[in-house]
């Protein structure tokens, strides 16, 4: 099993008076790790997803753990991997730690959407391939 990695630092922009972040600030920090493996490890940028294909993955369930704060200047280290794919959605594993401790734990399912219609559907074949280079065994 091969883990996505991403890399981001800690901004101003995402940290309290205190500087440490503000947990609502890694939310979208999550989102920009599925939207980055999508773009990257993919080759399926969410413009190309949303605006060509008319399709979408939102969050279905995310649960989140902050074992220790992040502070301002940290680079945090990302990993997402897939514990299971399924006909229409997947579960996601997002990990976030800094000098080898764990900030983050988030678990999640992500739905592959129809737009248009706002329902699930299947993911194709080539896509469902790809996704499952980062399965957990």
């Amino acid at each position: 099993m091969a883990a996505f990695r991403h890399r981001t630092k800690v901004m101003f922009q995402h940290c309290d008076p205190a500087a440490i972040v503000f947990y609502p600030r890694y939310f979208e920090m999550i989102n920009e790790v599925v939207e980055t493996f999508f773009d990257d490890a993919m080759g399926w940028s969410f413009r190309q997803m949303h605006e060509d294909d008319g399709l979408g993955v939102p969050m279905g369930r995310l649960e989140t753990r902050f074992p220790a704060a992040s502070r301002l200047g940290d680079v945090l280290d990302w990993t997402l991997t897939f514990p299971r794919i399924g006909r229409a959605s997947l579960d996601l594993e997002i990990r976030a730690s800094c000098g080898g401790e764990q900030r983050v734990r988030a678990e999640g399912t992500l739905v592959l959407v129809d737009l248009a219609r706002m329902k699930s559907i299947r993911w194709p074949d080539g896509r469902r391939a790809t996704l499952a280079t980062y399965q957990e065994e």
